[in-house]
């Protein structure tokens, strides 16, 4: 499939011809060495362009999907294939290089434009659908993956043709120039996607301004450099194609923001009362006024349910509060909820929470109704609160300096989330804790995902810790805060949660016989969770590390 070239022969065609082509170089508007700069001006505009587009699949997948590593995977993988197969299929446009790079370049700035507002679309509005629809998502990510690779794979090939006709040159150098324009360009767009696109401008509207870009770049560079090599009607098609697809990318951009609404409304419902997308990650609240219960979703996943939150957290916190706890460290927990337990024992002197994202702390300390769940625990003078990573702040913490160490931090499953659970990290957390001293461990469901729970466990082991394991029940139907927070997983979201007290020495599992009494909780039910744990336990699975993450 791939054609082998050889140097044309003395008197023959000139290397810009092609069957059916023109039979010379371009007639161009302005001197050969500006149009040449302005090819590759284009060049490097179109690859910042294709980057973002990859970027912005990339991201939204793993947001409204899950697990970053497979949906980059999935994605970068059929695009790197896709724009082998577009560089193939371009050679048959050569002949009509600047009619087939316009082209191209309008239906690439559409799909690539519009490919996050569809995206977002069938996930909010058919991704609860099942049946044969149940992976409607990916299989529309793929399509999007596959199209945007065959668009952005044709433009080479094109465009070696368009910079050939306007000065004769070497193949290699040819290829040398535009791979350093294209090569500079991906870097410009790769930069820009995380820096200035996602934060001042959203997926949405980034993806938009980025499509219409695209649009304006491609279709001057063919209107205004190649025109003569156009029929007229091939102009006027091109010009009319490039206006509908600018309209349609600044009708979009106009609508985007009640799109927005509209599709978080479909997702969590009609009690939105707060979403924001911090540095970190989308956060979302519902409920919590005229007596509907407060729910907390991070990028999608529910975090925190009103209905039965003191189940989960008061499992967490009590059993490794019996001992001494004088100093405690938090590690998570930016919702304050982990706090409140901890600040029922009185004889705590000091609280360190290490949260990765502010704003989250931020809404704990303001929002009338997580403020009240959390019944203020963060205006506590005891309560001291670090913005940080938990692995780097470990890194640097005092060894022997906490009682209690408190690892509520998300679900072992996600990527984001696997060097938090490693044997290195349960290492760091092992020195910070003082002589007889606990530490616990939310370790995921129990029932609906053992293998997860008992790697934490063996993890644990491998860290130098005896363990505890331990369960309990109470988390609704319908929720997922699972890394897969795709709509029609949600009739299989997991209901119970599993957790691992451990210690240098065997960990005592019970209650604190002189400390408060849980609302939930009660030594009887503590020893149910710890047998129908233990009833689940797999042997022989091997440690979890920052180089070879086992979940």
């Amino acid at each position: 499939m791939i054609e082998p070239h050889a140097p044309a022969p003395p008197g023959g065609p000139p290397p810009w011809s092609a069957p059916g082509g023109p039979a010379g170089p371009a007639r161009l508007p302005v001197r050969p060495g500006t149009g040449r700069f302005l090819v590759l001006a284009g060049v490097f505009v179109c690859a910042a362009c294709g980057l973002v587009y990859e970027l912005e699949l990339v991201a939204l997948a793993s947001y409204l999907m899950g697990d970053s590593v497979t949906q980059a995977s999935v994605v970068l993988s059929v695009m790197v294939f896709a724009m082998g197969i577009g560089s193939l299929a371009a050679k048959r446009l050569r002949p009509l290089a600047a009619a087939g790079f316009g082209a191209v370049e309008a239906l690439l700035a559409l799909v690539g434009g519009c490919s996050a507002m569809a995206l977002y679309a069938v996930f909010a509005w058919t991704g609860d659908w099942g049946g044969m629809w149940a992976n409607g998502p990916r299989c529309l990510l793929v399509s999007f993956s596959l199209a945007t690779g065959l668009l952005i794979g044709a433009e080479v090939p094109l465009l070696m043709e368009l910079i050939q006709r306007i000065r004769r040159q070497d193949a290699g150098g040819a290829v040398a120039d535009l791979s350093a324009a294209d090569y500079v360009g991906a870097l410009v767009g790769g930069l820009a996607f995380p820096f200035l696109l996602l934060p001042f401008l959203g997926q949405l509207t980034g993806a938009l301004l980025t499509g219409a870009v695209n649009a304006v770049v491609g279709g001057a560079l063919v209107l205004g450099l190649f025109r003569r090599d156009l029929s007229r009607r091939a102009r006027w098609l091109l010009l009319v194609g490039n206006a509908l697809v600018l309209a349609v990318l600044a009708s979009a951009a106009v609508l985007v923001d009640d799109f927005e609404r509209a599709a978080r409304q479909a997702v969590y419902g009609e009690d939105v009362r707060v979403a924001l997308r911090t540095a970190v990650q989308e956060v979302v609240l519902t409920g919590g006024t005229r007596g509907r219960p407060l729910d907390l979703f991070l990028d999608g996943r529910l975090r925190v349910s009103g209905r039965d939150e003191p189940r989960y957290h008061e499992a967490l916190v009590h059993p490794a509060m019996s001992g001494p706890h004088a100093r405690v460290l938090i590690l998570g927990g930016g919702d304050g909820l982990a706090v409140r337990e901890v600040l029922r024992h009185r004889a705590v002197d000091r609280i360190d929470v290490v949260e990765l994202d502010a704003e989250v702390v931020r809404l704990a300390r303001t929002d009338p109704a997580l403020s009240a769940l959390n019944r203020h625990a963060f205006g506590d003078p005891r309560v001291h609160v670090t913005t940080d990573d938990a692995f780097g702040w470990l890194r640097g913490a005092d060894p022997a300096a906490y009682d209690v160490v408190v690892s509520d931090l998300p679900d072992p499953e996600m990527t984001a989330s696997t060097k938090l659970y490693s044997q290195e990290f349960y290492g760091l957390a092992r020195r910070v804790l003082a002589p007889g001293g606990r530490l616990v461990v939310h370790a995921g469901p129990v029932a609906s995902g053992p293998r997860v729970y008992w790697t934490v466990e063996a993890t644990l082991r491998a860290a130098g810790l005896r363990t505890a394991p331990y369960g309990t029940g109470g988390r609704l139907d319908g929720f997922a805060d699972r890394p897969d927070r795709t709509p029609a997983d949600r009739s299989r979201a997991p209901r119970d949660w599993g957790f691992v007290l451990a210690a240098r020495t065997e960990p005592r599992l019970r209650l604190d016989p002189d400390g408060p009494r849980p609302r939930a909780l009660t030594q009887a039910a503590l020893a149910a969770g710890e047998r129908a744990a233990r009833g689940t336990r797999i042997e022989g699975l091997p440690a979890s590390t920052l180089v070879h993450p086992r979940y």
